[in-house]
């Protein structure tokens, strides 16, 4: 064996026997459904001994085989049955526990995953992990399962029952087994390959789906839709044919095996009619039936083999996945509210994968209650900067303290309970309007802090006019609701977080200039004693900051008030003159 195929069944293996690990917890009731399958493939088997006691008692003297031999068959029946349902039952509850605590793992860790495996991974080859790979696994721990202990014990029994009956001619039939062994190690490397192109090709029809139900305004503004059904072809072409390929593999794989018994089954009976002295016709007549009896269960077994390497291939996916390591958090230190102290100490940051760096050798300190905002050129690192206070990422060089505290030495839990966070693209879930504003803390406000939160924000104004107030379904992603409407959401769910740190990243960019007026009042109370970073689009939003920090290409090249900045006449004093004559172009963008 070389090298690769010999990596290729150890790490086959591994991996089946790390999903076996979470049969663990559900042990006792595996024992009791491989108890149940032995128990059927037992009573199945003793019908072979039942037939050739029936031919040998079938003579008129025989009175009392004929009604041994009735009851014998319904209670060997009843029997084979109470098996099979044992088996069958407890298997499930074993399949089913083990998929549930897979999904409840996998959904778990990616909650838990840095930022970069987002931005390096498309969100259709995560939804496609946890949807369609995990299902994948579902055949190979409940189908699979249950035809390897069902049919893996009538094999056994049916096996002894020809060794018993004659072990000679049962020699014949097992010559053909390493043959079939090499055809099946041929058929696992070949699945396991087109699996794992399967899988991504799921994803990419996940993503490209996602892609156009999000995106379906601008697809039907600009005629987008035979670019998006082109799109869609070409992903869905590629996984029809590797699952072509996989049916093929499958269907060619299945009835190679059954040739190959056949040949040895044909051997077997010509070895026996032509060697074997047939003194007791019972005898062989049940050794032939038990021959053709073990033929289906050797079947049913070479149909198990795609599936359950279908779902090593769909595990291996979902272990790499969680074996992906989650955001560092080896802090301790945690305290009831800061005090809003900001400080950031030559701090360096580069995107992964990317040479240009977006934060260089910055430094700025930020007291407890100051107002300071961001502008600049698009890709300048306001944003970026924003997102290095909550450890969105970590910092290559340099450091970022609260109150005089390095952020890692925060416990993750306790560094984000202290900021609040707005984006221009708000973030709603399926749930009730209530439900998003109170997101995180349901637990831990009532009804009257939420419509506070809301009047500070206002949005109770069209809150209270939607069907059930409060109480409204939004609809995925609020899409019941309007762009300024989701984004006072969003603002009043930061709000309600009372967090000593507040962030608003274009906040109030989706906002109409009424509702604006109306935020930036609200704004004003709420960033009374806390220290509050805002990136701006609009100059006029933030006029009234304690402090303008100006940013091009990761540094800060002036900083002051709004008033200072203008004399001053450089780099802010011409993104406001461009910004308010109409003249901004790619160049002034921020």
């Amino acid at each position: 064996m070389s090298a690769s195929k010999k990596k290729l069944t150890i790490s086959s293996a591994r991996v089946y026997l790390r999903l076996l690990g979470y049969v663990k917890p559900y042990l006792g009731i595996f024992v009791l459904s491989v108890l149940g399958y032995a128990l059927s493939a037992y009573y199945s088997a003793q019908f072979i001994y039942l037939l050739e006691s029936l031919i040998k008692n079938v003579t008129p003297n025989e009175s009392n085989a004929s009604v041994v031999i009735p009851l014998q068959v319904i209670g060997f029946t009843i029997m084979r049955s109470i098996g099979a349902f044992i088996g069958t039952y407890y298997l499930a509850k074993v399949s089913l526990g083990v998929i549930h605590r897979l999904r409840k793992d996998v959904f778990g860790h990616i909650t838990a995953l840095p930022q970069q495996v987002f931005d390096s991974r498309n969100s259709g080859q995560l939804v496609s992990i946890i949807t369609y790979n995990i299902n994948g696994v579902a055949g190979a721990v409940t189908e699979a399962f249950r035809v390897l202990l069902q049919q893996g014990s009538m094999v056994i029994f049916f096996a002894y029952t020809l060794i018993v009956l004659n072990w000679k001619l049962t020699m014949a039939f097992v010559v053909i087994a390493p043959v079939i062994g090499m055809l099946v190690a041929y058929v696992a490397k070949r699945m396991r390959r087109l699996t794992h192109k399967v899988q991504d090709s799921v994803g990419d029809i996940t993503q490209v789906t996602t892609e156009m139900i999000n995106g379906v305004r601008v697809m039907r503004t600009f005629g987008g839709e035979e670019y998006e059904k082109n799109r869609f072809d070409v992903v869905s072409q590629k996984n029809y044919l590797h699952n072509m390929k996989i049916i093929m593999t499958s269907a060619a794989s299945t009835p190679l095996v059954q040739v190959m018994v056949a040949i040895a089954m044909a051997t077997l009976i010509y070895a026996a009619l032509t060697y074997v002295d047939l003194k007791n016709p019972a005898t062989f007549v049940a050794y032939l039936t038990a021959v053709g009896a073990i033929l289906n269960p050797i079947r049913k077994l070479g149909d198990v083999s795609p599936l359950i390497l279908k779902g090593v291939a769909a595990a291996d996916s979902i272990f790499q996945l969680i074996d992906e390591p989650t955001e560092t958090d080896k802090g301790h230190y945690e305290v009831a509210r800061a005090k809003g102290a900001v400080t950031f100490d030559k701090v360096s940051f580069v995107y992964p994968g990317q040479e240009g760096v977006a934060i260089d050798n910055l430094d700025l300190v930020v007291q407890p209650g100051e107002v300071v905002a961001f502008v600049g050129k698009s890709g300048s690192g306001k944003s970026t900067l924003v997102n290095l206070l909550p450890r969105f990422y970590d910092v290559q060089r340099g450091s970022i303290k609260i109150d005089d505290v390095p952020i890692v030495d925060y416990t993750l839990a306790n560094l984000r309970e202290q900021i609040a966070f707005v984006n221009q693209q708000v973030t709603l879930f399926e749930g009730s309007v209530a439900d998003n504003i109170a997101y995180g803390r349901a637990d831990k406000v009532s009804r009257a802090d939420i419509k506070r939160a809301a009047e500070l924000a206002y949005a109770s104004e069209f809150i209270e006019q939607l069907p059930q107030g409060f109480d409204t379904q939004i609809g995925e992603g609020g899409a019941r609701l309007s762009g300024g409407q989701r984004q006072r959401l969003a603002i009043a769910r930061a709000i309600l977080k009372n967090s000593p740190i507040l962030i608003l990243d274009e906040a109030t960019s989706a906002l109409d200039n009424e509702s604006e007026r109306y935020i930036q009042a609200a704004m004003e109370q709420v960033m009374k004693g806390r220290t509050t970073f805002v990136i701006a689009h609009r100059l006029s939003t933030i006029e009234h900051a304690d402090r303008i920090v100006v940013m091009e290409n990761g540094k800060i090249v002036e900083q002051g008030q709004h008033k200072e900045l203008l004399e001053q006449s450089g780099v802010y004093a011409k993104l406001h003159a461009a910004q308010f004559h109409g003249e901004m172009g790619s160049s002034a963008s921020f």
